[in-house]
């Protein structure tokens, strides 16, 4: 099977993490990431990273595996392929490890960091409070 494209992470931004595929928000994300790893443009994007992680472990899969199943696969077959392999979770299941990508928050260790980050795109923006928020405002979706 010929190899999907992947985006380069050097000029450009993988897709928000509040994006879904089979219901899980990140996962869309952490395609496009896992994708420009293998092909050496994941520029200064980290994968996999902690909230890429709590989506791997959801799939019980290992990031070199998810990688290979990128390359290889479209995002609707990625879906499916998620979808299948999340089939025995309930809702709730689903519905928790959403809540713990998008309202993470930096533990009292990564708060100064934050902070800097934050402060340094807009110092206004004392509402960005979540891992989420802040990655969507330094990729300018917020």
């Amino acid at each position: 099977m010929e190899k999907v494209q992947a985006l380069d992470l050097n000029s450009s931004f993988p897709r928000s993490p509040r994006e879904t595929m089979a219901g899980l928000v990140h996962l869309p994300r952490m395609v496009d990431k896992a994708r420009a790893a293998q092909s050496g443009n994941l520029g200064e994007d980290i994968y996999p990273c902690p909230l890429d992680q709590k989506i791997l472990d959801f799939l019980k899969v290992k990031p070199d595996c998810f990688t290979q199943l990128t390359v290889k696969k479209e995002d609707g077959q990625i879906s499916d392929w998620a979808a299948e392999r999340t089939r025995d979770r309930t809702q709730r299941e689903r519905d928790q490890v959403n809540s713990q990508i998008l309202d993470s928050k930096p533990d009292a260790s990564k708060m100064s960091y934050f902070t800097g980050l934050r402060d340094s795109i807009d110092p206004t923006r004392t509402d960005v409070t979540t891992w989420t928020d802040l990655i969507d405002l330094e990729e300018g979706r917020l």
